[in-house]
């Protein structure tokens, strides 16, 4: 194969859409806008939620439920989690986010499903009761951090 030899791969180049070329083109005249209406208008961009008028479908069901904006947010992490990653010597929300097992640095609440062989230091704010069993019976240590 040569440099001249090259072509696009099939499909994957499209003529450029001509409007308003004459009435034999197929897209002249109203250049496929249809006839009247508001889209057929210029500077016409209508929100893909209006209704044409009707009370909008989030205004006409009932409201439900609260969020709570005081909600405290955690980083929330099992024991399997921490086993399948390999993780040795001390484990925080810190070095978690670091190797991208955890996405944001909250604080870190440690779960009990899973099991535990290596022992390990955990840092973290919260931690489960099964969590805290299963990290102590393997031999590590559970850190209760206080940040926020």
């Amino acid at each position: 194969m040569k440099l001249h030899e090259l072509k696009p791969v099939k499909g994957s180049k499209k003529n450029k859409k001509l409007l308003g070329r004459g009435i034999g083109s197929g897209l002249g005249k109203t250049s496929g806008r249809g006839h009247k209406g508001q889209k057929s208008r210029s500077g016409a961009s209508i929100p893909a939620y209006f209704e044409g008028g009707q009370m909008p479908i989030s205004r006409r069901l009932p409201k439900v439920g609260f969020t709570n904006i005081f909600k405290k947010k955690f980083a929330v992490i099992n024991l399997d989690t921490l086993a399948g990653h390999s993780l040795e010597g001390e484990v925080s929300a810190k070095i978690l986010v670091e190797k991208g097992v955890i996405r944001k640095n909250l604080p870190l609440k440690v779960l009990g499903r899973g099991e535990v062989e290596k022992p390990f230091t955990v840092n973290a704010v919260k931690f489960s009761k099964t969590a805290k069993e299963k990290i102590e019976k393997a031999g590590g240590k559970v850190v209760v951090v206080e940040t926020w």
